[in-house]
Formats: structure tokens, sequence, C-alpha cells
């Protein structure tokens, strides 16, 4: 027998929320669809010039042609694995330095300016001293990468455990709760929803830093592939490179979406 029974009105709510949804992504493939149908009758009909915007049809050849000496399949996965490095190292240091910004009020009033500096630099203006420093590696891509998002991560994330209600951390120090409890069970609970956001911004900012790591370090890549297609006017591949990382963007963005449906879900049980 159902220990917790769903009344109509519920089920209703449910099947309305996951219609929302369908019709969503439906909507998205749709506009796309339509999207790459004009843009491959405009080049058909020459309404662009096929050679400088390409066309679905080029880029698919491209893809094909690529994916004959795996090619394809090794820039995407060396860009991929960067991104993902970077990105959870970011969420770690973020993490580890908010927590610390969050403990200690004195260290917070010193470092605070100082990220706020940090992360007004241009990041582009960053990536050759890295190269001078740290060689052209992949090591200097993955850094590239937390630079441009880490300093803002931090900053938000110390934000986020700042505004939780203070009347909760007041119950759990009056219950006789220590500071590393307030912060397990009440600061990162509630600041759940700030760092989801995060880690959505994060994503899609540590694709850039490797990118432009890519740009000036590397040899391969999906970076590496829009330069050298940029240099030897091969815009076919440049285009394709830059829709393989629309996608892993987008991949990426959906499975963070997840997460977040996800936690919601276990929150509301």
């Amino acid at each position: 027998m159902d220990k917790n029974p769903i009344s109509s009105s519920q089920a209703e709510y449910v099947r309305n929320h996951r219609r929302h949804h369908h019709l969503v992504a439906f909507l998205r493939f749709l506009f796309f669809f339509l999207f790459l149908m004009l843009w491959e009758i405009s080049a058909d009909l020459n309404w662009i010039d096929a050679f400088i915007f390409s066309s679905p049809g080029r880029v698919l050849g491209t893809i094909l042609d690529m994916s004959k000496d795996c090619s394809i399949f090794r820039h995407t996965g060396i860009t991929l694995y960067e991104t993902l490095l970077s990105f959870l190292l970011v969420i770690l240091v973020s993490f580890l330095t908010a927590t610390i910004l969050w403990f200690s009020g004195t260290v917070s009033e010193i470092l605070e300016p100082w990220l706020v500096i940090l992360n007004s630099l241009p990041k582009s203006a960053l990536a050759p001293l890295l190269i001078v420093w740290l060689g052209a590696n992949t090591r200097t891509i993955i850094v590239a990468g937390m630079s441009v998002a880490v300093f803002g991560s931090i900053i938000s994330m110390y934000t986020a455990f700042k505004d939780t209600d203070e009347e909760k951390i007041k119950l759990i120090h009056t219950l006789g709760g220590s500071r590393l409890q307030v912060l397990r069970c009440v600061v990162i609970p509630s600041s759940l929803p700030s760092i989801i956001s995060i880690l959505k911004v994060n994503i899609g900012l540590c694709l850039v830093g490797v990118i432009i790591g890519e740009f000036l370090a590397a040899r391969e890549g999906l970076g590496y592939l829009i330069i050298y297609a940029s240099q030897i006017f091969k815009l076919n591949y440049l285009i394709t490179a830059l829709i393989i990382l629309c996608i892993i963007a987008f991949g990426l963005y959906q499975i963070i979406q997840s997460l977040e449906h996800h936690i919601r879900k276990t929150r509301s049980l």
C-alpha cells in the first residue's frame, strides 16, 4: 500500500510540469532544425557565400572526412578533458576558498578586494604570461581555463554563504552547534540553488578559458583546430569546430540542469 498517496491535483501538476518540459525540449530542437534548414537553403540559393559561411551539408562532410582518421574525436576529446578538469578544479578551489572566507571575517576583509581585482583582469592577456611561467603544455591550458572562472566563482559562492538566513544560524548556535555544523547543516543546503547557478556559469567560462589556452599553447584540441583552420583558410573546419563547441556547451549545461532537477526533487520529498 502506498504510504504517500498523491492527490489528483498533485498528479495533474506533475503531468503539466512534464508536459511543459517536453514542450520546451521540442521547441528547442524545432528552432535548431529550422535554423539548419534556413542555413542550408541560404547557401544553396547563394543568399550567403557558402565558402565563407559554410553550410550544414559541408559541415557534415567535414565531420565525416575527419572521422576517417579519428582526428575530430581526438581534438574533441582533448578539449572536453581539459574543460572538465578545469571545471572540477574551479569548483574545488572555489568551495574551499569560500569556506575559509566564511569562517574568518578577517581573512575575507583582506582577500575580497584582491579577488575583485583579479577577477577584473582580462584573462586573454594572462594566457601569454602563463605560457612563459608554465610552458606550452596541457597544464597551461588547464590553468588558463581555471583563470577565467575561479575568481568570480569564489566571490559568488562566498556571497551565497554570507546571505544565509541569520535566524537559522542562531538556532544552530542556540542548540549548541559548532560553526562547522552551521556550515554543513544550514549554509551549504541554503546555498545549493546559488551553487547550481554558479556551476552553470562556470562550465561555459572554463570552456572559453580552455579555448583561449589552446589558441596559444596547444597542438591538439578544438582551439588549435580553429587557429589552424583560420591560418590555412579552411573555414569548413573552423565552423565545424565552433559547432562542436556549441554541442559540448549544451551537453554540459544539460547535465548540470539534470543535477539541479534531481536536487530539487530530492529536497521536495
